[in-house]
């Protein structure tokens, strides 16, 4: 499962149960459906530990932040899944971003670059 264009890519891999984000995702709200419904296809194999590396993903305006936001948040209502995102703290969005989706689910995981 992927999509992928000249400004950005997201690709998961069945194997380590990854989604890994690169590039640039400045889109607009509805833009967002086609990686909502990636999303939800991931939720549906219910991987125990769903890793999100966001490492590579340079900006995420904030259309794509709530999109991150409602998932994470939906997954509070999946006992059987633990998040774990991976991020860089030479990115300042994500420095800033990413604890705030503690908030959403305080048993998320979190790894720093």
């Amino acid at each position: 499962m992927e999509k992928v264009t000249d400004e950005y890519s997201i690709k998961y891999d069945t194997t380590t149960s990854t989604i890994v984000w690169k590039g640039i995702m400045r889109l607009n709200g509805k833009e967002y459906d086609p990686i909502t419904a990636l999303l939800n296809e991931v939720i549906a194999l219910e991987p125990t530990l769903l890793t999100f590396n966001l490492q590579e993903l340079k900006a995420l305006n904030s259309s794509g932040i709530t999109l991150l936001g409602r998932f994470i948040y939906s997954i509070r209502h999946k006992k059987n899944i633990q998040l774990l995102i991976q991020g860089s703290q030479n990115l300042a969005w994500q420095k800033k971003s990413i604890k705030n989706f503690q908030r959403l689910l305080p048993n998320l995981l979190l790894e720093w670059q």
